[in-house]
């Protein structure tokens, strides 16, 4: 029974539970076994909810008896990031500066999770401030993948994609300032997907209000579904937040059955210029043909941008120097080394800079859009290399040199910097077992059909049932199918 409450998707835990074929009690006690059996080994939660998750669970339960109106989370277990300002909760943002501290109020987004009905278990780890797309910090042990516990699950969401991957949790929700969705959700096995830039309001995020203007809250989930679910709660417009969008979120579960037959779809390997692993660039371009067989057609992109890194980088780390560089001097001891490097980087940034660094942003906005014209979607690999073993990023990838720090995430940050939408899906394993994930990218306000496309590949290719086995080096290697097989 353990396993399979665990393991349940929302969609029909949420039925269950309103169906009374489950209690929300029920549900909730057993994920706090489970994390009391198996999150030592991962260390996906800096904080845990327990006392008052189970008297919400009771009240949630109290109002199925009573056939009250239930709101589409009802009862389902869920975690929190903790870049999430909660109410009466300590919110550390992954930083021993804040290790300490309970906020007196709810981002935006967790207002609409508890409106929603569901069940916060805890909040899950992540890199100071959100900074690193690996998730370690100063608050304790470093957060592990499931899969393999001596490799990474990515960041900065980590902690969501490692709790969510281990069945220590039925939903989770993730932030995106530069791909740290999908970096998690490609390197766990999950579905990911960062909205439109403005999509979900950002209030109380990062922060009061929310500094980084690339950033978007939105769902890691083990199914599509359950992410068009999530993020219909999530999404619509916020006075409080002056950057969201103010049209009203369309419904994201319409259309999921729908298929791709008569998409087109885009194909790039590197964008132009990004070093990809050989085994994820094989297993990423064999899945991108997968929609060929559902009746799409799918295309060499020929996208060729310049790598935007330099003004992404510009205005990312003068978004957290912004915020926090009152707070600098006093307590530079308590910073990672790569909050050191990102605040120094973003108080070194002129006015000059920034101003030209906003202009590759417009233009490289500007050329997707014109990009899109042509494509319904655009396909690529999600990571440049599967999961790594922490403290080991790699320099080297496909024969080139690479950053260690941002070097293997080529294919998320262009996104951030555009506004697009864009999700990860799991599309097979490495050699090692690792999972690998694809990208699917679409225009500004294109989430239902990003939705769509991953929900065809989902049926095609349906992975979600493949479970890690926490602290194992034995895993199921899968074969991709070929397209007549589809």
């Amino acid at each position: 029974m353990s396993s399979e409450l665990a393991f349940m998707s929302a969609v029909d835990l949420a039925r269950n539970i309103r169906q009374r074929n489950v209690s929300s009690l029920e549900v909730t006690q057993n994920f706090f076994e489970r994390i009391d059996r198996l999150d030592s080994q991962l260390n996906s939660y800096l904080t845990l909810c327990h006392d008052q998750a189970l008297a919400d669970a009771r009240t949630a339960d109290e109002a199925v008896q009573q056939g009250s109106m239930l709101g589409p989370l009802h009862g389902v277990p869920i975690s929190i990031k903790d870049l999430e300002l909660t109410n009466g909760v300590r919110t550390t943002m992954g930083s021993a500066m804040f290790r300490d501290r309970v906020p007196d109020m709810d981002s935006i987004v967790v207002e609409r999770v508890k409106a929603s009905g569901a069940i916060i278990l805890g909040k899950t780890n992540t890199p100071e401030f959100g900074l690193s797309g690996t998730t370690e910090n100063k608050l304790g042990e470093p957060c592990r993948n499931p899969w393999n516990t001596e490799r990474t699950p990515g960041g900065s969401s980590g902690g969501a994609a490692s709790a969510l991957a281990a069945g220590l949790c039925t939903i989770s929700t993730g932030s995106d300032g530069g791909g740290s969705i999908r970096i998690p959700a490609s390197f766990s096995g999950l579905f990911g997907i960062k909205p439109t830039q403005g999509r979900v309001p950002r209030y109380g995020g990062y922060g009061r209000p929310a500094a980084n203007h690339f950033s978007q809250s939105g769902p890691i989930t083990r199914t599509v579904a359950d992410s068009a679910l999530l993020l219909q709660v999530m999404a619509g417009p916020a006075s409080r937040d002056v950057t969201s969008i103010r049209t009203p979120a369309p419904d994201f579960s319409v259309g999921l059955q729908e298929g791709v037959k008569g998409m087109k779809f885009a194909w790039t390997s590197d964008y132009g210029y990004a070093a990809v692993d050989p085994e994820v660039l094989q297993v990423t371009e064999r899945a991108a043909q997968i929609f060929a067989g559902l009746g799409a057609t799918v295309d060499d992109g020929d996208l060729n941008i310049e790598d935007p890194f330099p003004s992404f980088w510009d205005i990312f780390a003068t978004a957290s120097y912004t915020s926090y560089q009152h707070m600098i001097d006093d307590n530079r001891a308590e910073l990672t080394d790569y909050g050191v490097v990102s605040m120094d980087h973003g108080g070194s940034v002129t006015g000059s800079d920034l101003s030209r660094a906003i202009y590759h942003v417009d233009q490289l906005g500007r050329h997707m859009e014109e990009f899109f014209d042509d494509f319904d979607l655009l396909l690529s690999p999600t990571m440049a290399v599967p999961a790594f073993p922490i403290d080991d990023r790699p320099t080297s990838i496909g024969g080139r040199p690479v950053d260690p720090f941002w070097g293997f995430v080529p294919f998320t940050y262009p996104i951030n910097m555009s506004g697009q939408t864009a999700a990860s899906i799991p599309c097979g394993y490495s050699s090692d077992g690792m999972p690998i994930g694809l990208h699917i990218v679409g225009p500004r306000g294109s989430e239902s059909r990003v939705l769509q496309a991953a929900a065809a590949f989902e049926r095609a290719l349906p992975l979600g049932d493949q479970r890690p086995m926490v602290n194992s080096v034995s895993y199921t290697h899968l074969t991709l199918p070929t397209n007549r097989e589809v």
